[in-house]
């Protein structure tokens, strides 16, 4: 039975979004972050995929903290660009970058590209770690979120490339919507459900002792 997972990142935002999504479900589900553990390492990202990635952060945490643990490796894929920024999404630009200026040279890559041609997508991997003493193997989730890139930047929803991120079906960007309509569509939302059926057939809390 798990009654505590720990999400293996210190990024702030991204760990409130995956502890909304995951506490809708869960809401007994005790959910920390690596800010709860002092020390926690941030493992460097050496894998060539997004899959790859997750396992490694997502075991680190496990390791570290000898608990259930979460991690996630996600970026997006413009067809214009040959998939870039894709794996290097949150590096594009240096990782010091603010992200409105990798926006605005994604938006300069892609002038005179218009409608269809401007297809993207969001991909999101997440893996789930068992503490070590377990032995079980670490299990990974993937989806992804169709759509394009926006003429320029709108909403101040999300995080990330969400103000460039255009959802046809919904005729605005992904930082144009309300939080809890962002979790329905979103790469990260499918990917969470998907990890939440698995965590079903383990076994998570549901009420309190």
């Amino acid at each position: 039975m798990i009654s505590r997972l720990v999400l293996a990142t210190h990024n702030a935002k991204k760990g409130g979004e995956m502890s909304q999504i995951l506490g809708a479900r869960f809401p007994i589900l005790t959910i920390a972050t690596l800010a709860d553990f002092p020390g926690a390492p941030e493992p460097e990202e050496t894998g060539s995929t997004y899959a790859q990635n997750a396992r490694i952060k997502a075991e680190s945490a496990a390791v570290f903290t000898e608990e259930w643990s979460l991690a996630d490796d996600a970026g997006l894929e413009i067809d214009a660009l040959d998939g870039a920024p894709g794996l290097h999404s949150k590096r594009f630009e240096g990782p010091a970058t603010p992200f409105a200026e990798k926006m605005a040279r994604i938006l300069d890559a892609l002038r005179g590209i218009e409608g269809s041609a401007r297809a993207a997508q969001f991909r999101c991997c997440v893996a789930l770690a068992a503490p070590p003493a377990l032995g079980q193997a670490t299990r990974v989730f993937e989806a992804t979120c169709e759509g394009r890139i926006a003429e320029r930047p709108s909403g101040s929803g999300g995080f990330g490339y969400d103000p460039i991120f255009f959802l046809p079906e919904k005729g605005c960007t992904m930082a144009d919507l309300t939080a809890d309509d962002k979790h329905l569509v979103s790469h990260r939302g499918k990917v969470l459900r998907l990890l939440g059926d698995a965590l079903d057939t383990i076994g998570v809390a549901r009420w309190a002792k």
